[in-house]
């Protein structure tokens, strides 16, 4: 007797926008050349938009919270190591 996993499903919301003509195509193109849905592309582009932004405002909030921390380095002292560096002497 064999087992197989079930992946979890999540539920799925239609979602209706419109979006220009041109953006369309080129939707219908990179489906067509990938061999994916149109759904499959909309949502990657969506998901990596989605990411991208959360690890910004992520990396925003935690500056946010050095700054206030005091873990901060003086701009002087970034510019002293990076001229260093670009000198050679820091490893």
């Amino acid at each position: 007797m064999t087992s197989t996993a079930k992946k979890s499903v999540e539920p799925r919301d239609q979602v209706s926008f419109k979006i220009p003509a041109s953006t369309k195509k080129r939707i219908e193109q990179l489906a067509e050349a990938t061999g994916r849905t149109k759904t499959f592309v909309i949502e990657e582009a969506i998901n990596q938009y989605i990411l991208r932004n959360e690890w910004q405002i992520q990396s925003i909030r935690k500056g946010q919270c050095d700054l206030e921390e005091g873990k901060v380095v003086p701009q002087e002292k970034m510019l002293e190591y990076w001229e260093r560096k670009n000198e050679g002497a820091v490893d």
